[in-house]
């Protein structure tokens, strides 16, 4: 746990597509969350069509109007720094979501994920990170998607050893598989 704030956590919410893992690391957020700070939804995800409208607007409407949206569908790093304070509770959904927007991109995925590892070990605020596990399934036909896969699975890595608990979501029902 950092030491600069004892009651300040990192969390980590891994899950496959529709496990329920956003509305877990919500309920952590949630009972993480004081009076004296803010909850922060920290949103990657581009909207790009009427169906992902449709699912952001589904997200909005279960968090409630407690929550204070950004997005950061690049700039993860600088957003969460805007958003830094010892009381603040900041949910981050999700780092799969990023990556992609990294790579489509054609950003340095590297410096990228370094700097966001970098500031987790120096964050005031209490974080929880959502991801999917994208390595349970078949190996990609294509290199785009096997750099993905790759990509994703390095950065879950990293975040889950810097992380002060991970959780792990299926079907609903979320299992702590760190500490």
């Amino acid at each position: 746990m950092n030491s600069n704030q004892n009651s300040r956590k990192t969390s980590f919410v891994l899950g496959g597509a529709r496990s329920g893992k956003s509305l877990h690391a919500e309920t952590v957020a949630k009972a993480q969350h004081t009076a004296s700070g803010q909850l922060v939804y920290l949103a990657t995800a581009p909207i790009f069509d009427e169906e992902m409208q449709a699912r952001i607007d589904l997200h909005k409407q279960r968090r409630g109007p407690e929550w204070v949206l950004a997005e950061a569908p690049v700039d993860l790093v600088d957003t969460l720094r805007r958003f830094e304070h010892p009381d603040n509770v900041i949910l981050i959904d999700c780092l799969s979501v990023w990556m992609t927007n990294l790579i489509i991109g054609e950003h340095d995925i590297a410096a990228h994920r370094d700097s966001l590892i970098a500031h987790l070990a120096i964050s005031i605020s209490s974080l929880i990170f959502v991801a999917s596990e994208t390595g349970l399934g078949i190996v990609p036909d294509n290199a785009l998607s096997r750099q993905f896969r790759d990509e994703s699975g390095r950065l879950n890595q990293m975040v889950a050893r810097a992380s002060d608990d991970v959780f792990f979501v299926t079907a609903g029902i979320a299992q702590k598989i760190k500490p």
